[in-house]
């Protein structure tokens, strides 16, 4: 599988460049498609990259009614619980641009929202103009962070989603946190024209050596089952890099 080690030298390096994706990204897929349709991730790098955004010379040189938001995983909370990732984007980025309402797109993954997979597949779908049924479409640009155990989205080791062939979004049950999150699956990732990894701190070196050199094993390390269609970026900052030859 094709991918690239792009590396900087702090989180900071790492926020900024994936906010230049970010703008960049827009710019290509709203000129060849009219439309810039991203899913974003939680995570403390990422939250930098939506200050980023909002702030000159991004904020000015996106169009942001063109921008169609979607996300990830989320975290069995309210939209406006501090936890949840959505409220961290509206905090950051989405109060702060000229967003479409009916662009963005949260997960509602409340316990008692037990449709909350099904209706966020039916969401995606209504937005792309696609089947629900059918294979999943392209976004144009999908950020995910990476933990220490080598999760990604709501992808946690040894969990049953990982296993799953034939959806888009599901609740997936994570007993080491007491919790389900609701997350994309690998097949709807996989789709992606392009797929950036945000990864920062050294408590990702091992996990990241292991996830692009050692053995493959997909249960134990879920960022390993990442491998779109399209491009697949590793943006790392010196730390989460400190294992990886420079020699690549």
């Amino acid at each position: 599988m094709a991918y690239e080690i792009v590396p900087f030298a702090d989180a900071e390096a790492v926020a900024v460049a994936g906010a230049e994706l970010f703008r960049d990204r827009a710019k290509y897929s709203i000129k060849s498609r009219g439309v810039f349709r991203v899913a974003l991730s939680g995570g403390s790098t990422p939250k930098r990259m939506f200050s980023i955004l909002a702030e000159a010379p991004f904020h000015n040189t996106i169009e942001w009614d063109k921008i169609c938001l979607f996300w990830s995983d989320e975290r069995s909370v309210p939209l406006d619980h501090p936890e949840s990732n959505f409220k961290t984007a509206k905090d950051l980025l989405i109060d702060r641009v000229g967003l479409k309402p009916s662009n963005i797109h949260p997960m509602r993954a409340e316990p008692l929202e037990t449709e909350g997979d099904k209706n966020y597949e039916r969401g995606i779908a209504l937005d792309f103009g696609v089947s629900q049924n059918g294979p999943p479409p392209a976004f144009d640009l999908i950020y995910l962070g990476m933990g220490p155990d080598a999760h990604t989205a709501s992808l946690f080791p040894e969990t049953n989603a990982l296993a799953i062939t034939d959806r888009w979004v599901v609740r997936n049950s994570v007993p080491k946190l007491s919790t389900t999150r609701l997350t994309f699956t690998f097949p709807l990732i996989n789709a992606a024209r392009c797929v950036c990894f945000l990864v920062c701190g050294l408590d990702k070196a091992k996990p990241l050596q292991e996830v692009l050199y050692g053995a493959p094993n997909r249960a134990q390390y879920p960022s390993q089952g990442v491998k779109p269609l399209g491009e697949l970026l590793w943006y790392g900052d010196k730390a989460a890099l400190s294992l990886i030859p420079e020699e690549r």
